[in-house]
């Protein structure tokens, strides 16, 4: 348990009660401190999830009041607010979250910016040609990087139903990456991230999983629902996943930070 001042607690208490109780799930601030840039969301009981009835559930197990320490117990999935794909997530016999290095969860990041795609056609994905596009304009992406797609989707976290895109049918609409860009940057690049501001690596009208399937296959790890892609340089960034090391975990909630 950490010491801090009753009254520096109980203002972060009562915010924090506000957004839940008006059922926000709010991007971070923009700036985390000088040159600093929070791609992660709150996670919050609010926070839409790949399937109704996934989303986290929360309650206060403690209070200063009747304690004198406040606590709450959480029901999470491993695969809920920004978060890790490890790649045990789709092979089997893959890394668990514990095996990730640290040298892993410190790269370079790039972004590919297909925001004004995705506001006409939200089945669109990252191709290779957007990637060969992306290296004329700012020169080759490194090996070892983490690439990120910007797709504008954090506008929308906020309203879980327009999140996930869901039609009439029952499919998922949201953008993500090609099986072929995702074996492109796998072969020629060596990346060892790729990174979505939806809900999934792969388009939301897969069922298949073909990026996924690349991607972990490969000994790689993803990261999906980044928040604030838009304030990201397109190349030249570094970031930090700070990925919760569940035991034998598929991935897990990650608190990721650009510098810039």
């Amino acid at each position: 348990m950490c010491v801090e001042s009753g009254l520096s607690r109980r203002a972060a208490l009562a915010g924090g009660a506000g957004l839940a109780a008006l059922g926000f799930s709010p991007a971070p601030a923009a700036a985390a401190g000088p040159g600093i840039v929070d791609l992660s969301y709150p996670l919050s009981d609010a926070f839409p999830a790949f399937s109704p009835g996934e989303e986290a559930v929360r309650r206060t197990v403690t209070s200063i009041e009747k304690d004198g320490y406040y606590m709450q117990e959480w029901r999470i999935i491993e695969h809920i607010g920004t978060h890790v794909d490890a790649p045990a997530h789709f092979t089997a016999g893959g890394r668990v979250s514990t095996e990730l290095r640290p040298s892993e969860l410190l790269l370079p990041a790039v972004v590919v910016d297909v925001a004004h795609r995705a506001a006409r056609d939200p089945d669109t994905v990252v191709t290779v040609d957007d990637l060969r596009a992306y290296e004329r304009r700012y020169g080759r992406i490194p090996d070892g990087a983490a690439v990120l797609m910007y797709s504008g989707w954090g506008a929308k976290a906020g309203d879980a139903a327009a999140y996930r895109g869901t039609d009439t049918a029952g499919t998922l609409h949201f953008p993500g990456f090609s099986a072929d860009a995702c074996e492109w940057l796998l072969r020629h690049r060596r990346i060892r991230s790729l990174g979505v501001d939806t809900l999934s690596i792969d388009p939301g009208v897969s069922t298949t999983f073909d990026t996924h399937l690349a991607l972990t296959g490969a000994d790689r790890y993803g990261l999906e629902n980044l928040a604030n892609l838009h304030l990201m340089p397109r190349s030249g960034a570094r970031i930090f996943v700070g990925l919760i090391p569940y035991e034998g975990g598929s991935g897990g909630q990650a608190r990721v930070l650009a510098t810039v």
